[in-house]
Formats: structure tokens, sequence, C-alpha cells
């Protein structure tokens, strides 16, 4: 059973247990948003939303799909479109983490390619999205020391997670490329290309 906890004075945290189930029960919310609810944010393990006034009803809802989401099977609510990032591999710190990996330069961008990701969640920055299912021979740490600056489109690594920076931000998650497809526009509808539970592929070009 999901637990429920107050986050602020307009939240309401459902502890989920696992990320199939913030993804289903982001699903089922977006499907049919309740009344009132401002803002839906999937995290790994949990879903946050932000809503104004009288919460007992909403969290009377909630808990009937938080049960709908964590009785369903383990996998997660997938979106049936795969996006897929050019990329050009000439990222930074492409030769260390072949080294670090005990790869060649080809062998890293064929496993990086080679894999269908999903978006875990969003986070750290607008637009951010984690992308799970790297290639286990591609975990590598961050920089011991985070960049001050990393360039928007900049395809990166970091421990289990891909990524694509949707803006110029510090970050000290290891460089493989670029991709010139906007990931975070704040004029779309909606701004994220990659909205938790979709599944991505990294190309070469």
């Amino acid at each position: 059973m999901s637990v429920i906890r107050t986050a602020g004075e307009h939240g309401l945290l459902v502890e989920t247990g696992s990320l199939a189930a913030s993804h289903r029960l982001d699903a089922l919310l977006r499907a049919e948003r309740p009344a009132g609810v401002e803002e839906i944010v999937p995290g790994p393990e949990t879903v946050l939303v932000v809503a104004r006034g009288e919460q007992s009803r909403l969290r009377a809802h909630l808990a009937a799909l938080a049960d709908l989401a964590s009785a369903a099977d383990d996998s997660p609510a997938l979106s049936a479109e795969v996006v897929t990032i050019p990329v050009v591999y000439d990222g930074e710190d492409l030769a260390s983490v072949a080294d670090e990996a005990g790869l060649t330069v080809p062998e890293v961008i064929a496993r990086h390619t080679g894999t269908e990701l999903v978006v875990g969640w969003l986070g750290f920055a607008p637009g951010f999205a984690y992308l799970t299912g790297l290639d286990p021979a591609l975990h590598v740490p961050r920089l011991t020391t985070p960049r001050t600056s990393v360039p928007a489109g900049s395809v990166a690594i970091a421990g289990p997670y891909a990524a694509v920076y949707p803006t110029a931000s510090p970050g000290g998650w290891r460089l493989l490329g670029r991709t010139s497809l906007r990931v975070w526009d704040v004029h779309a509808d909606p701004p994220s290309l990659l909205p938790p539970g979709t599944r991505v592929r990294f190309e070469a070009t």
C-alpha cells in the first residue's frame, strides 16, 4: 500500500515504492487530471502532486490510483513511440570513458547507441531527463570536479544514467558528444521532449 505524505503547503507526496509504479501513477494522473491539480512531478519512487485548497478528497483519490498503479505488473508505462536523438560523438570525455571502461572509442559509441533507454524522471534542471537502462559497461563515475558550464545539447553519462543537457549549466557528467535536437522548449506544449516513460535511442551522425 502506498504512503501519502504532506509536502509543503500545497503538495502531496505519494511514495510508490518503484519507478514502474511512479510511471503508471503519473500516466493515470495525466490521462484524467484531478480538479485543482497544478503540478505532477514523478520521481524514482515517488510522485509529487501540487494542488491548492482542501486536500482530503484528493488524498483519497491519490490513494486509490496509487493502489491501482502498484497492483499492475512490474512493467513501466512506456510510450509507444521511440525518440531518436542524433549525436555527434566528439565529447571531451569520450576517450577517458573508453579508457576507464576498457573499451575503444568505437565500442563506447556502439554500446551507447545499441541500447534502448527509458526516461525515469526529470530533475536537476527543467527538462533534464534521467535516462535509465544504460549499458553496464558505461557506468562510470561523475567528474571529481564539475565543469562550471556545460553547453546545451551535450550528451552525457554518469553512473547508471545517460542524459542530454537541456540548457547550459554547471555539471559533472561525462560528455560523450552533442545533439542539435532541442529537448526543452518553454514555448512548446509540453515543454519537455522527454517526459517520464519515454523510450529513447541515441544515433551516431
